[in-house]
């Protein structure tokens, strides 16, 4: 994902080899866990190039070929983390709002060319993102222990057993691709209806209360 000047071949030589591909479900990608002070910079580069700039290259060769044949579907996976945030990981949340908001631009830059493009937003589901193949920054600040110990300890303990099963949401791409309005993002999970939910109500909320001061800027 990260050897950038080599994804236009590999989408070449997919089309060369299998015909014209329809659907891209753009997958790839790992958790970053650790206090924002206590991470390092290049573990968020590297969080950023898998994440984000490797979703977006690989979706950039797909682009000029769904455009020439007026259709297409995009499938970028981001996550409930791209919606909401959550102590400890915060370069994780980040490369997720980033992929949200290129994705969202990228829908409104394909729509003219019949090409459709849905963020999957998942909540927690069985797969090894909790596990093995999650990057965990070593603690260092011990004021953050009472804060992000107990966070770490419960993820880790859920791990494998999350209530979102990864074959009913197979099941529940299928039927988004079937469909003749695909929304702007999906939500999958009853965990990522709840919490997404809850941050729209109060970001309203917050909306309200400091409407006042917003319009005041006006001139």
């Amino acid at each position: 994902m990260t050897e950038f000047d080599r994804i236009e071949g590999v989408v070449a030589a997919a089309e060369a080899e299998h015909g014209p591909i329809d659907v891209l479900i753009n997958n790839a990608g790992y958790g970053h866990e650790g206090v924002l002070e206590e991470s390092p910079l290049d573990e968020m580069r590297r969080q950023f190039d898998v994440n984000v700039f490797g979703a977006v290259a690989v979706a950039k060769a797909f682009l000029p070929r769904f455009r020439a044949r007026r259709s297409g579907f995009i499938v970028n996976v981001t996550s409930m983390g791209g919606m909401i945030t959550m102590p400890g990981i915060a370069y994780y949340c980040g490369s997720k709002f980033a992929l949200q908001g290129i994705s969202e631009v990228m829908r409104a830059e394909m729509a003219p060319f019949g090409v459709n493009v849905t963020t999957l937003c998942p909540g927690s589901f069985r797969t090894d993102w909790a596990g093995r193949s999650m990057v965990r920054t070593e603690r260092s600040i011990a004021d953050y222990d009472a804060l992000f110990d107990p966070i770490r300890t419960a993820r880790q303990e859920k791990s494998g057993r999350q209530l979102g099963d990864p074959a009913k949401l197979a099941e529940a791409v299928l039927q988004l691709l079937d469909s003749d309005n695909p929304p702007p993002q999906l939500l999958l999970g009853s965990d990522a209806l709840k919490f997404v939910s809850e941050r729209l109500q109060r970001m309203q909320q917050e909306i309200e209360e400091w409407r006042a001061l917003t319009l005041s800027t006006d001139g």
